[in-house]
């Protein structure tokens, strides 16, 4: 029993170890980065949350071998040469310049360009998965994954959103509401504008969202936010 409970003691402080390094490298890495990121939203609009989020997550908090030999935080693939890794992902001179090119790979694909008019920098939910959507990652999770990222390291808090505001949430990837979407139930007067007004949110994500083909509604029709 001594022994069985030796190695118990041992596997759960390894594992509380294991999870302090991540979480301490995580922090290292915000820290390191942020100011990267909150530049490119007040620049170009793109949420700081999400930028931090995906290159976290790309880049495994900067551990992964594509980002220590490449500078490459954001897996965007190219032409490389380095020789001490074998890879099909972009080689960098810098970290600052991946960053640049991520900002660089949205901003001029004609699939990413709607997403800067449609959302603002405080709908991290709407831009991981507009980004999903585009064709920046194969997975169907990713988005999920992202949105994980910024809710546990709270990295919303770099958005510099308004006191009031009053986050969007975003339809799933097969156009079903997601656990926690906000829905509204029309009633008698109401109009689109009205409605995403109140919510904080715009008529095209509604009409969006919800497959609108015009702006008539139905008392009683149940739409999602």
């Amino acid at each position: 029993m001594k022994i069985v409970r030796f190695f118990t003691s041992a596997f759960l402080l390894l594992f509380v170890s294991q999870c302090s390094l991540a979480q301490g490298s995580a922090q290292a890495y915000i820290a390191a980065h942020k100011d990267w990121a909150i530049q490119a939203m007040e620049n170009f609009g793109i949420p700081a949350s999400i930028v931090l989020a995906v290159a976290m997550h790309e880049s495994a908090n900067g551990s992964s071998k594509v980002a220590v030999h490449l500078n490459n935080h954001f897996g965007i693939r190219g032409v490389n040469n380095n020789k001490e890794i074998r890879s099909s992902y972009k080689g960098y001179d810098s970290v600052k310049a991946s960053y640049d090119d991520f900002i660089t790979y949205l901003k001029t694909r004609k699939q990413f360009q709607s997403l800067f008019d449609k959302y603002s920098a405080y709908d991290y939910r709407s831009w991981a998965y507009g980004i999903m959507h585009g064709g920046y990652a194969g997975s169907k999770t990713w988005a999920a994954h992202i949105i994980a990222v910024i809710k546990k390291h709270q990295l919303f808090i770099f958005d510099n959103r308004p006191p009031d505001y009053v986050e969007p949430q975003t339809a799933s990837a097969n156009g079903s509401p997601m656990a926690g979407d906000q829905t509204y139930t029309v009633k008698k007067g109401d109009t689109l504008s009205a409605i995403a007004q109140k919510h904080n949110t715009s008529v095209r994500n509604i009409k969006m969202k919800n497959q609108l083909r015009n702006d008539r509604l139905k008392i009683g029709q149940l739409l999602k936010i």
